[in-house]
């Protein structure tokens, strides 16, 4: 037996969590722009470090990018009456586990 899912406040805490994302996402622009090679203003060692934090950050965007599609899908599923069921096996998704990741697509035995 499922329990009632409130569309509405899913739908509230998705876009408030996928808003999060996209802010986090223009914030962190500047640290994922290209790396100049300028020899006189940055020696090669800060030069190393910017290049390895311009990769942590393009490695957080990318999945923050994976979080925002995941996101989208939930929310499509909510569109189509399909949230909160498995999209693999088709079974109810636990409401516990909905409440810790709302974007979840998959109950725990196929997430496993």
């Amino acid at each position: 037996m499922t329990m009632p899912i409130d569309e509405s406040a899913v739908r509230a805490k998705l876009q408030s969590l996928k808003a999060e994302l996209e802010a986090l996402s223009e914030i962190s622009e500047e640290a994922r722009a290209p790396v100049t090679l300028d020899q006189q203003s940055v020696g090669r060692l800060s030069r190393m470090d910017a290049l390895q934090g311009q990769a942590m950050a393009q490695a957080s965007e990318r999945q923050r990018r994976a979080q925002i599609q995941s996101i989208d899908a939930a929310l499509h599923r909510l569109d189509v009456g399909d949230y909160g069921f498995c999209v693999e096996c088709g079974e109810d998704i636990a409401p516990k586990r909905l409440a810790v990741d709302p974007a979840a697509a998959f109950c725990i035995k196929c997430a496993s």
